[in-house]
């Protein structure tokens, strides 16, 4: 029951700080709200980033040529070699007759390839990768593979889109850190003018007993109490403005290869991390402000 009574009252104390304080606590709760509003785009971006290296890594593939001279034994030999190799998840063998056969279902192509005396296709393997930064070294095994003559995976755009998505994503978590870090800084600065103006009330309560917990508990649900009402804004935001957003652009985002995560897979759980940062990050800047100007 004693302890009830101290988590009662402790919160009672928490809310009318934050009442008495009002300007400074809506302050604090508004650049709170703006930082997590920050801190919701990074989450959003890292996820569909995340997603549409995916996505590109399902699509990229490698083809490799086989000369035409190649037996069905050597043939079957490349496909052991090709399958041996880590980085390989899949790969798919296409005979040249196979080729021209989906190729002559265009009619004009149709006409141009029955004209020519000898099938001019190649036959092909095509391969799809488990790691796309690693499909370099990837086309190069294969590359020199007897009766391999070229192989192709457009080398020059993947390299520019994984090294652009590996700049994304880390500026994404640099800057969802960094903004968190400001908030706590934010939250700690409002708790730190509460405690000095509730400086009088605290010496009294150290006079009399009364214990580190019990003196520190208030403090700590107000740091909560401002980082939560901070979330409300961000959280409602991220929920109509995403839906928004995507509804907006057609769910696809300048090209149909970078197609953006529909709401109802991200919108909650990214809410759900904004609640929980603005409570953590409230009580660990009120901690960090209790441990430093109350020496307890």
């Amino acid at each position: 029951m004693k302890i009830i009574r101290i988590v009662n009252k402790s919160f009672k104390d928490a809310f009318k700080s934050v009442f008495r304080n009002f300007s400074l606590s809506m302050a604090s709760v508004s650049c709170t709200a703006i930082t997590l509003i920050l801190v919701s785009i990074a989450l959003l971006a890292t996820h569909n980033v995340n997603s549409i290296t995916k996505d590109i890594e399902d699509v990229l593939t490698i083809v490799a040529f086989v000369d035409a001279s190649a037996t069905e034994e050597e043939t079957e030999n490349i496909k052991k070699q090709i399958n041996e190799i880590n980085n390989v998840e899949s790969n798919e063998y296409n005979s040249k007759d196979k080729i021209k056969e989906e190729l002559s279902k265009d009619e004009d192509l149709k006409q141009i390839l029955n004209q020519l005396d000898e099938n001019p296709v190649q036959s092909t393997f095509v391969i799809s990768v488990k790691d796309v930064k690693k499909i370099d070294e990837t086309a190069k095994s294969i590359k020199e593979m007897n009766k391999i003559v070229s192989v192709k995976y457009g080398e020059s755009l993947v390299n520019k889109l994984v090294s652009m998505f590996d700049v994304l994503r880390n500026g994404c978590i640099i800057a969802v850190i960094a903004l968190i870090v400001v908030t706590a800084f934010l939250i700690g600065n409002t708790i730190k003018i509460t405690i000095f103006s509730r400086r009088n009330e605290i010496s009294i309560m150290r006079l009399v007993g009364t214990s580190n917990t019990v003196i520190k508990l208030p403090f700590l649900i107000e740091g909560a109490v401002l980082g939560l009402i901070g979330g409300i804004a961000p959280i409602l935001l991220t929920i109509y403005g995403y839906s928004f957003l995507y509804d907006f652009v057609g769910g696809k985002l300048f090209i149909d290869l970078f197609v953006l995560v529909r709401p109802s897979v991200i919108v909650y759980s990214v809410s759900g991390v904004l609640l929980l940062v603005g409570i953590v990050v409230g009580m660990f800047g009120s901690l960090h402000a209790v441990r430093k100007y109350l020496k307890i």
